[in-house]
């Protein structure tokens, strides 16, 4: 063992470490890092840090050393400095002592590492105050320097100088950390096992800057805690839908994303797959928020949901997004548009670029993927609600009821972030149409699939448009569209895995079918009848 090493000063009875050698040694194979960065809370006369710097760290890396060492105001103190500095010099490898207590020393590190290219570390070793508070803080403070992979080990966890359950054992402060981490660690130790050992499996986060440290690249914003929020509207035929989309914008966007799923009511077990959803380890959550059943200030049903969710999202921006699109691209650039004033922000609608003959020609946007200035809308909430009522028979309904509410208030965004008829109706020339910048459909953001969830007979065997439009997820799918396919790889990776195969899914899609049938045979008689 490199502690061997006849020239290292260590004082026989005290040690506290080599019986874990081997235990560590273990624990190598979880670090990918070639050169280790290395953080120590406590470290006595160094032989765990000497260890480190020469097995782990033998082909390169550092360690960084915190401990008091009573502030060398005792000839103690200046002993235990004097053999860790003469210890560690021997390795002839990088390492850094800081002479503080943990958390000065820990705030000088985050102060520095906010502004190194490649922050964090990755083996972080916590040994320093036994009182369960000083245990916690060092905990969350060397978490923040944590990179993801990793290795956070915690000391004297079945430590026996005073009982497990006082302020005075590390112990409490230990299972808090876990408990307020739970989810973002793996587990790695076992019990009962004097050190606890996590991997983390989270994205390193120091979560606050300093005057000299808020630059101009993202990093205010994400300290600030400033997250996206993303709201959809559905019911239980809109779940696997909206799982899909949960799921490619949490795969696609680097900030964390709160997503708000307003619903007349969901299963619970619904609700538990849609959590779901998110992968582990993501920045991301689900509120379920529950449409009032009894507010007739707006027509019911999930259709008008969107205008109904407005008073009850708990917050004052929001981007909504129709359950049924694909997310293809990081949403931060469309949650950063700059709004220039106006309440609302939505692409134009491909199928009808300055609206249909039941509403008032002009610029026409789809109300599937909407940016909203909330507290701008609430203040002028009545008006839209009394519109909706009035238009609550209009062809396109909440579509047309929104256009008409913001006309001329609407800010366009890129058809990039809202494709539609993508290999069905957007194919076809119109003069409208030709005023469109089509081309940023071609490599989307966020696509649409746009018509029906189960068309009906008429449109699917409407000779002038073709191929049909539809849900990939619906009983007649969406053929010639060119990411079904990707759609449902996505739902591959959410609870509805296997689902499109399930005998559940045929059973479906057959009694569908067979409704629209009957439909279309009813409508195909009484227009004979009419005749």
């Amino acid at each position: 063992m490199a502690e061997d090493h006849p020239e290292y000063i260590f004082t026989e009875t005290q040690d506290w470490f080599s019986f874990n050698i081997e235990t560590w040694r273990g624990l190598f194979k979880y670090v990918s890092a070639p050169t280790p960065r290395v953080l120590e809370i406590g470290s006595w006369e160094g032989r765990s840090a000497v260890f480190l710097l020469t097995e782990l760290c033998k082909d390169g890396g550092e360690v960084v050393c915190i401990d008091h060492f009573d502030l060398m105001r005792t000839e103690a103190g200046r002993e235990r400095h004097r053999k860790l500095t003469h210890n560690l010099s021997l390795t002839d490898r990088p390492f850094r002592i800081l002479d503080e207590f943990s958390v000065p020393g820990l705030m000088t590190l985050l102060t520095e590492e906010m502004s190194v290219a490649q922050p964090g570390f990755d083996w972080v070793y916590i040994d320093g105050s036994h009182e369960a508070d000083d245990t916690l803080l060092d905990g969350e403070l060397a978490w923040r320097l944590a990179r993801k992979g990793a290795i956070i080990i915690f000391d004297d966890y079945l430590w026996d100088k005073e009982p497990e359950e006082s302020i005075h054992h590390p112990k409490r402060g230990i299972d808090a950390f876990l408990a307020l981490h739970d989810g973002e660690y793996t587990m790695l130790s076992t019990e009962p096992q004097y050190q606890v050992v996590v991997q983390k499996t989270v994205d390193m986060r120091i979560g606050f800057l300093v005057h000299d440290g808020a630059h101009s690249d993202g990093r205010l914003g994400a300290a600030l805690g400033y997250g996206i929020n993303v709201a959809l509207t559905i019911d239980s035929d809109y779940a696997p839908a909206a799982a899909v989309a949960i799921r490619s914008a949490v795969k696609h966007t680097t900030n964390r994303i709160t997503f708000y799923v307003v619903s007349p009511g969901l299963p619970d077990d619904v609700k538990e797959k849609l959590r779901k959803a998110i992968p582990d380890g993501a920045d991301a959550t689900v509120v379920f928020l529950e449409l009032p059943s009894d507010d007739c200030t707006v027509p019911s049903g999930l259709t008008w949901a969107k205008i109904a969710m407005i008073p009850s999202l708990p917050v004052e921006r929001a981007l909504y997004l129709d359950a049924d699109v694909l997310v293809r691209g990081d949403l931060k650039p469309l949650w950063d548009t700059d709004l220039e004033g106006r309440p609302i922000a939505a692409a134009v609608d491909v199928g009808f670029p300055m609206g249909h003959d039941g509403v008032e020609r002009g610029p026409y946007f789809n109300a599937g993927v909407l940016l909203l200035d909330l507290a701008t809308i609430r203040k002028r909430l009545a008006v839209l609600n009394a519109l909706a009522v009035k238009m609550s028979e209009s062809t396109m309904r909440d579509q047309d009821a929104l256009n008409a509410h913001f006309a001329g208030d609407w800010l366009p965004l890129s058809l990039a972030w809202n494709a539609q008829g993508l290999g069905t109706y957007a194919k076809y020339h119109t003069p409208e149409r030709a005023t469109l910048k089509m081309g940023e459909m071609e490599d989307p953001k966020i696509v649409h699939f746009t018509g029906a969830l189960h068309p009906s007979m008429a449109e699917i065997i409407n000779p002038f448009v073709q191929p049909y439009g539809g849900k990939p997820w619906g009983y007649a799918g969406a053929p010639g569209h060119p990411f079904t396919q990707e759609w449902w790889e996505v739902c591959e990776q959410t609870p509805w895995q296997g689902w499109r195969s399930s005998t559940e899914y045929r059973e479906l899609c057959s009694m569908k079918a067979k409704e629209v049938i009957q439909a279309g045979v009813a409508a195909f008689n009484k227009k004979l009848a009419d005749i």
